[in-house]
């Protein structure tokens, strides 16, 4: 696998932190807390079980679809491409609003409720936007991975960057926990999730911080070159495996 430069890494977050916080007057001296940083929405009740082996998609508001309807957010989207290729999957949004990895990790049972095939992992960004220490990110996201694992789950791993807010130290830090990772638990690599998106005016709300649903279609597409290889090499396994096959 490949990983991005971390002056590419740095050249993002800043392009992150412009968008995010603004240029009005009345953001000068305290930039106003992003939606994605405050408290985490309460869990919904996971999805009915349809009887297909799910993909389940662990994450925050970027994976909930904040702003947008349920029907444009990335989890959605790869449902769609799911059954474009005639692939049995049913994918499951388990995105919370304001979710840090702490908080993924905590009701990680919930999410992988019924016949989870894989887990994508895509959190990180309300840790970056809070500053928590780089080291509680590595560990909850790897505790997250390990148990998911110990399912015989597949993992796909999101990499998320942080802003500048906090000095380089901290930014090239949070850049190394994703490759690390990935490495150590050899898991697919998406190594940035909102790669094309952030910074880009017109894929943004107005917010500069979730996707429109454009956006979404631009990460689902991020996702998908990690998953589709994934869920389609399952997918032939299961038909092999079927009485007749």
């Amino acid at each position: 696998m490949q990983f991005r430069p971390i002056g590419v890494a740095v050249a993002v977050a800043v392009s992150l932190t412009v968008v995010t916080c603004g240029s009005r007057g009345d953001d000068r001296e305290e930039p106003r807390t992003p939606p994605s940083a405050q408290a985490p929405a309460r869990a919904s009740a996971p999805t009915p079980a349809t009887g297909r082996p799910r993909i389940v998609a662990l994450g925050d508001s970027l994976t909930a679809g904040l702003g947008l309807s349920t029907a444009d957010a990335y989890p959605a989207l790869l449902q769609q491409r799911i059954q474009d290729e005639g692939l049995d999957f049913e994918v499951v949004n388990a995105g919370v609003s304001g979710d840090t990895s702490a908080g993924g990790l905590s009701r990680l049972d919930w999410a992988l409720e019924g016949d989870v095939r894989v887990l994508i992992v895509a959190l990180g960004g309300n840790d970056a936007l809070r500053g928590l220490p780089t080291d509680q990110l590595e560990h909850n996201l790897a505790r997250i991975i390990e148990r998911a694992q110990a399912k015989g789950i597949t993992v796909i791993l999101a990499g998320m960057e942080a802003p500048p807010n906090y000095g380089r130290d901290y930014i090239v830090a949070f850049h190394k926990v994703y490759p690390a990772l990935a490495k150590q638990y050899n898991v697919a690599f998406v190594p940035f999730l909102l790669q094309g998106v952030a910074g880009s005016e017109g894929l943004n709300q107005r917010d500069g911080i979730h996707p429109t649903a454009a956006g979404a279609r631009v990460v689902a597409g991020n996702v998908w070159r990690a998953l589709k290889p994934i869920a389609a090499a399952q997918h032939s396994t299961a038909q092999r495996g079927r009485p007749g096959s």
